[in-house]
C-alpha cells in the first residue's frame, strides 16, 4: 500500500478563472493533467455548490477523479481565491511518484496562484519502515 500523497493549498487564484466555477472546465483540466501524467482515470464526480448568499461570487466546485493508481481531488473557493488539491498515487508494482508531481504541476499552472503551500506524505510500507520521513514540506 505504499504511495505518495501530495497536497497543495493555493491562494491568490483569480476568482473569475473558469476552472474555479465551471465544473466542465475543471473536469477537462483534471482529466488533461491525469492523461499528461500517464495515469488512468476510472471514474469521476464534479459537484458545484449552491450560489452563495452574497450574490457576488459564483459557487465553488468539488471534483474527484478516481484513478486506477488512487485519486485526484480538487476543491475551489472562488469567494476566497483559493483551491486545494490532493493527488495520491499507490506505488505497488510501479513508482508513480513522478506522475503525481506532473498532475499537481498541471493544476498549479492552470490556477496560477500567488502562493502555494505544498506537502508530501509518504504512505504505507516506506513510511512504516522509517526509510522516509512521514511528512516532508515540498
Amino acid at each position: 500500500m505504499q504511495g505518495l500523497h501530495l497536497t497543495a493549498d493555493l491562494r491568490g487564484c483569480a476568482p473569475t478563472l473558469p476552472a474555479m466555477t465551471e465544473p466542465q472546465v475543471l473536469r477537462a483540466a483534471c482529466r488533461a493533467a491525469v492523461e499528461a501524467a500517464g495515469l488512468r482515470a476510472v471514474g469521476e464526480v464534479f459537484h458545484q455548490f449552491e450560489p452563495l448568499p452574497d450574490g457576488q461570487h459564483a459557487p465553488g466546485i468539488t471534483g474527484v477523479v478516481l484513478l486506477a493508481e488512487s485519486h485526484l481531488a480538487v476543491h475551489t473557493w472562488p469567494e476566497l481565491g483559493a483551491v486545494t488539491v490532493d493527488v495520491y498515487v499507490c506505488n505497488v508494482g510501479a513508482d508513480h511518484s513522478a506522475r503525481a508531481e506532473v498532475v499537481l504541476g498541471g493544476l498549479l499552472q492552470l490556477f496560477a496562484p500567488a502562493s502555494v503551500e505544498r506537502h508530501r506524505l509518504w504512505r504505507g510500507a516506506l513510511a512504516d519502515s522509517g526509510a522516509v520521513a512521514r511528512t516532508q514540506p515540498a
